[in-house]
């Protein structure tokens, strides 16, 4: 059985199944709604419920707690239709615009700029055309059907001979995947992935200046759009903030250096949260959020793309929005939740 799901005000009108999520029946069907982790635990896709039944499976109470739920919001991602429902949610053009696709993918390269951080290069089938938007990113299935997901830190036009996708892997201890990345992986390793997902990208269509706001390897969407701002000759003024906890997990700071050189309408301000005295460091302190928000008290008139650490990503919102009025719809983020984040408190 399938309902009709009609998505307001940009009036798309797609089929679910009864037991298909409505976010996975609107990728299926190349319907752009706003998401992130697809796993309850972000909020992104956090929408109104018009009219209709439907019922939630797992999520976190962050993302939609129970007093959200009874005043009728819902996760698309995890929220599955009873009747036909009508979701007012905000349509992302552009979002469903390139096929998922399922492929092989083998391991060209291995590099480790910092202790805990591999940024590795996978070489794509030549038959299979992945198409992609700069911020989006791609999920690995593991042999057991888990699947971890990373983003692209190289815009499309950069994906070079052989064609490439290079990716910012963060270790973190006991997991099941990174504890693979930096102990057995090696160069042509096969690996299954799935891609584009998500719905953070640059909104070509508006003039407004940037703030590209990074934490971690949150980093990786953000330098892959600055490669697309300066392929696409856009020079919308934009600022890249990056917040680390010492310089050396700054692990690319010579290549944002060198954008920002190379870019007229781009600067470059990294921030560390730790700085040792070993760092010598000289420059800005602190939580990276507060940092803009010290040089940008009206962010009025601005866009804010923010991706990394979850609490990063979520101070920032409710800052931005509250005390530098920020319009709560020009804030696109992606929140990199691990997966202790995903499974930790499931509603």
């Amino acid at each position: 059985m399938s309902f009709t799901i009609t998505i307001e005000p940009a009036h798309r009108v797609y089929q679910a199944e009864r037991d298909e999520a409505l976010l996975a029946a609107a990728i299926r069907q190349g319907v752009g709604l706003p998401y992130g982790c697809r796993d309850g635990a972000c909020g992104s896709c956090k929408s109104r419920l018009v009219s209709g039944r439907v019922i939630h499976g797992a999520h976190q109470l962050k993302a939609l707690s129970a007093a959200e739920e009874e005043a009728g919001f819902i996760l698309t991602c995890c929220a599955t239709a009873q009747t036909d429902c009508t979701v007012e949610a905000r349509s992302v053009p552009g979002a469903g615009e390139f096929a998922v696709l399922k492929l092989p993918s083998r391991v060209l390269s291995i590099d480790k700029p910092a202790p805990d951080v591999a940024v590795i290069k996978m070489q794509l089938p030549a038959n299979q055309n992945l198409q992609y938007r700069a911020g989006q990113y791609i999920e690995f299935i593991l042999r057991d059907g888990s699947r971890r997901s990373y983003s692209m830190a190289n815009a499309p036009h950069a994906v070079g001979s052989p064609p490439a996708i290079e990716l910012h892997i963060r270790h973190m201890p006991g997991g099941k995947f990174t504890d693979h990345v930096f102990g057995a992986m090696k160069e042509k390793d096969i690996l299954r992935m799935e891609g584009p997902l998500g719905s953070f990208f640059l909104r070509e269509e508006s003039a407004k200046p940037m703030i590209l706001l990074a934490s971690g390897t949150g980093f990786a969407p953000i330098k892959a759009i600055i490669q697309q701002l300066q392929h696409k000759g856009i020079t919308r003024p934009a600022v890249l903030y990056w917040g680390a906890r010492r310089k050396a997990d700054l692990y690319q700071h010579a290549w944002c250096q060198e954008a920002a050189a190379a870019m007229p309408n781009l600067r470059y301000v990294p921030v560390l949260s730790e700085p040792t005295a070993e760092d010598a460091w000289e420059g800005r302190t602190g939580f990276v959020h507060q940092a803009v928000m010290a040089d940008f008290p009206d962010l009025s008139g601005h866009q804010v793309y923010a991706c990394g650490a979850p609490i990063m990503v979520e101070s920032a919102e409710r800052d931005f929005v509250a005390a530098c009025g920020l319009p709560a719809d020009e804030f696109y983020a992606d929140s990199f939740t691990s997966e202790a984040d995903k499974h930790g408190a499931a509603a």
